[in-house]
């Protein structure tokens, strides 16, 4: 056993199986050439999400009380969201990922995926030996980053207008950057793990993962540097973002669940809001808007494990009194 499940069963978990997701957790859409498409629980024409599709549905659909997913560019946050369920990406090093198959080690974050955010929480207390209490919290001091929120579909934009509504925007370190240096960082990292394999048996990989990793043996070793370089300066910058407020408030992905037949077009769409946060390293929760329709999944981003449960907590509670 890796020393999460350990950690699991020594709180007296029982794992009941071992879920479906994107081939190597390298995807967001869980759509797998190997074992099949992960569906969601909510319509299955559509995807999952990914890459901890699986997951999410056997949360969603009742068939756990929780379940462990990865998240190395949102690979917890994007099934949460499409599948709605609460998803926690701790800090980054927060939780022991020796024994997991890693996609890029820089940046690879194991985390809980649960019903509501008290499970979620007490997941996490399993996985780590960590107590964490959900203490009342005042109203948090709320803000949302300034010029990152564009491009929802219809049905995401209706969740945000309702859930954001009165939150000021706040500065906040560029989208754009955060996004490119954590995906530069993830192509190299990952192409290393799998370079034998891809040179010696490509044709065992999945049409998008190869291309994937072709790409990141593209990648020039100074664009590399560079985006390494760039890790501290921007987890510094976001540390002191979040020094007037308690936890930023956005939206997990630009999109609801897109079908399955949907092509490459739907990366980024998917990625946009989650990968900048593996870059800073913080821990975020993501958990279901209050919508109906198809399920929207709204992030929260803090500074501390306990803090940004806590947080998020308080909102769900809020949403539910308001429903």
């Amino acid at each position: 056993d890796a020393p999460v499940v350990k950690s699991i069963r020594a709180h007296g978990c029982v794992v009941v199986g071992k879920a479906n997701l994107h081939e190597f957790a390298y995807g967001v859409t869980s759509v797998n050439p190997h074992y099949g498409a992960v569906r969601n629980p909510h319509d299955p024409s559509r995807v999952a999400g990914g890459s901890s599709g699986g997951s999410a549905v056997a949360v969603a659909a009742g068939m756990c009380d929780w379940a462990i997913g990865s998240d190395t560019g949102g690979s917890i946050r994007v099934p949460a969201s499409l599948c709605g369920v609460v998803g926690f990406k701790p800090a980054l090093g927060s939780i022991d990922t020796a024994g997991v198959i890693p996609l890029s080690h820089s940046l690879d974050t194991l985390g809980p995926m649960a019903p509501d955010v008290a499970t979620a929480a007490a997941a996490y207390s399993m996985m780590t030996g960590e107590s964490i209490a959900l203490a009342p919290v005042r109203a948090p001091r709320l803000g949302v980053p300034a010029g990152w929120v564009s491009g929802l579909d219809a049905e995401t934009a209706r969740a945000w207008a309702l859930v954001s509504d009165g939150i000021p925007e706040v500065d906040f370190p560029a989208r754009k950057e955060l996004f490119d240096v954590g995906l530069t960082i993830l192509l190299v990292e990952a192409a290393a793990y799998h370079r034998r394999w891809a040179a010696e048996c490509p044709e065992k990989y999945g049409a998008d993962v190869i291309g994937h990793i072709r790409r990141g043996l593209e990648v020039l070793a100074v664009d590399f540097e560079a985006a390494l370089l760039a890790l501290p300066r921007l987890r510094e910058q976001a540390q002191q973002a979040m020094e007037n407020i308690d936890a930023l408030v956005l939206p997990a992905t630009a999109i609801v669940a897109p079908a399955i037949s949907a092509g490459s077009e739907v990366r980024e769409p998917l990625a946009r809001f989650t990968r900048p946060f593996n870059t800073t390293g913080q821990p975020v929760v993501a958990l279901p808007a209050p919508a109906s329709g198809l399920p929207v999944g709204i992030q929260v981003v803090g500074r501390s494990n306990a803090e940004t449960l806590a947080i998020a907590a308080w909102l769900e509670r809020e949403w539910r009194r308001q429903a």
